[in-house]
């Protein structure tokens, strides 16, 4: 980045799991999320929190000059795949499901998206993720489209223990 160049672009980052399985739970959660924000800083990007539910993440970032929405997203659900992977944190192999939401928060907005970041363990006691994602896509003026991949899998649906 120029020292002549200025730049703070936050960003509501948010991600799910292959068929929106719930796959991280606690344990698991702790240390991806642990994970993502080593990460984060490793290649320059400012998180200021992120948090893992068993489905889903969501992540406050300020996207860097030099880097794009997509690349982003590339580099943090590729690597922490690869590492929820390498470091045998399931019984099974892990994977993200396709696409993501990327929803731009102004700076005065900050600390409201962080609380609500925050405070998904709660929220999710009223609402799933893809109720929650289509509420976002329709606020910020963006069309819905119904997929089975988006689809919250039902509760029933066995989830693979912790190693």
């Amino acid at each position: 980045m120029s020292l002549h160049s200025y730049s703070r672009v936050w960003l509501h980052l948010t991600w799910g799991t292959l068929e929106r399985r719930p796959f991280l739970f606690k344990p698991v959660a702790t240390k991806l999320s642990g994970y993502l924000h080593r990460y984060a800083s490793e290649k320059g990007i400012h998180m200021m929190l992120n948090y893992v539910n068993p489905d889903h993440v969501h992540v406050l970032v300020d996207l860097p000059t030099s880097v794009a929405i997509e690349q982003i997203m590339q580099l943090f659900k590729g690597a922490s795949s690869h590492w929820i992977n390498e470091s045998n944190l399931l019984t099974t192999k892990f994977a993200w499901g396709r696409g993501y939401g990327a929803f731009s928060v102004s700076q005065s907005l900050v600390g409201e998206v962080a609380g609500y970041i925050a405070g998904q363990e709660e929220h999710h006691r009223k609402r799933s993720f893809s109720e929650e994602l289509r509420r976002f896509v329709e606020r910020y003026g963006l069309t819905w489209h119904r997929e089975e991949t988006v689809e919250t899998v039902p509760s029933t649906s066995p989830a693979p223990p912790p190693r």
